[in-house]
């Protein structure tokens, strides 16, 4: 039993943020109804973002499968939806209807560009809102073009988190006061709130709006470097303290100036020094040579790689499940490592099991399937 057992969450089928953030919320708990389209059929071992959740199929064009929904939707704690905004209305499935019913319901909406607002209706896509909100203006070096990680900026970062956050704290308040709330997580918004440790620097100096001038873009000492097999490191010693240890044991320590370390001038060219130095050796060498002491020193591992690090082994944070490479739950709770998560479900596979539980009997059910309701 996770944390979140005793909280039951309904999930209307949709693509990418709002699953990822059913996906979280099941694999700390909570019983996830994933309400999946007509025509559904068969599971995807790597739908990683289903894992967890039960399913159930209905056309929610037809009166008694809205009926259906609604009923879960009464003995629910919370809804996730992802469509564009208005969808839910014209289904019948909005949230005045759905508030009226259950004045509890946490009703968690989850779009690109929020549910108001100019933009409001137009598609977009992750790399469009981090772009948006300013998240993605620092992503890469000065005179290359800013290429923010895929989906973990905007998606999962500024959206999935972020409801789950809404969703989460809209609980805590309806069990305190009876009272329900809309939560309108829009990506552009949780990727702009991100931000706000940047325009802390930023109200200081310290990340001027030219990229490739702060520490966090433009320093030797901050950033990644090829080695000669090809393959990539990091490092990050922002600090005098591990950053006189970098220098020392890469042998740089004596009267040169790499000992002046925010000498914003010295910069490019010290940036180049060690791009030369980091080029003569593999990955490997860099890594027996720096890894496990205070320098700030990451190799960077591709997902395979990451996999099979003795740290990600130890922590066993990533693992093989029926064939898919997957990351299981976080965060971590007594300690305790995270078994692996409930696997992803056949379309419709809890069907009855879900309908039992509103009553409904086996005879409506058999109906409902020869009418194309379910």
């Amino acid at each position: 039993m996770g944390v979140l057992s005793g909280v039951k969450i309904v999930e209307f089928e949709g693509l990418g943020p709002a699953p990822f953030c059913g996906m979280l919320l099941a694999d700390l708990g909570a019983d996830v109804i994933l309400i999946e389209r007509k025509g559904k059929s068969g599971a995807a071992p790597a739908e990683i973002y289903k894992r967890g959740k039960r399913s159930i199929v209905l056309d929610l064009k037809q009166d008694e499968a809205k009926e259906v929904a609604l009923k879960l939707l009464d003995n629910a704690d919370a809804l996730i939806e992802g469509l564009r905004p208005g969808v839910m209305e014209r289904l019948g499935l909005g949230p005045e209807i759905a508030l009226k019913r259950n004045k509890k319901l946490v009703y968690g909406r989850l779009t690109g560009w929020g549910q108001t607002g100019p933009l409001a209706h137009n598609a977009g896509h992750d790399i469009n809102y981090a772009s948006l909100s300013g998240a993605a203006w620092y992503a890469g070096e000065a005179g290359a073009a800013p290429v923010p990680p895929p989906t973990l900026v905007g998606d999962i970062g500024g959206g999935a988190l972020y409801l789950a956050i809404g969703i989460l704290a809209g609980i805590m308040r309806a069990r305190e006061t009876g009272e329900g709330t809309v939560v309108d997580a829009a990506i552009v918004d949780g990727s702009a709130h991100m931000m706000n440790l940047i325009y802390s620097l930023r109200a200081v100096g310290g990340m001027p709006d030219q990229r490739g001038q702060s520490m966090l873009d433009g320093a030797h000492f901050y950033g990644a470097y090829q080695c000669a097999d090809g393959g990539w490191i990091s490092i990050g010693p922002l600090e005098p303290k591990f950053y006189m240890e970098l220098i020392e044991r890469l042998g740089l320590g004596k009267g040169n100036d790499f000992l002046a370390q925010y000498e914003t001038k010295n910069w490019p060219a010290l940036k180049e020094r060690l791009a030369a130095l980091f080029s003569t050796k593999p990955r490997e060498y860099w890594t027996d040579k720096l890894e496990g002491t205070d320098v700030c020193f990451a190799p960077i591992l591709s997902p395979s790689e990451a996999k099979d690090h003795p740290h990600m082994k130890a922590r066993d944070s990533l693992r093989d499940i029926n064939g898919v490479l997957q990351a299981v739950a976080a965060p971590r709770f007594d300690g305790k490592t995270p078994k692996d998560p409930d696997p992803v479900p056949e379309a419709g596979q809890h069907t009855d099991e879900i309908l039992n539980e509103l009553d409904v009997t086996p005879s409506e059910i058999a109906q409902w399937r020869e009418q194309g309701v379910l």
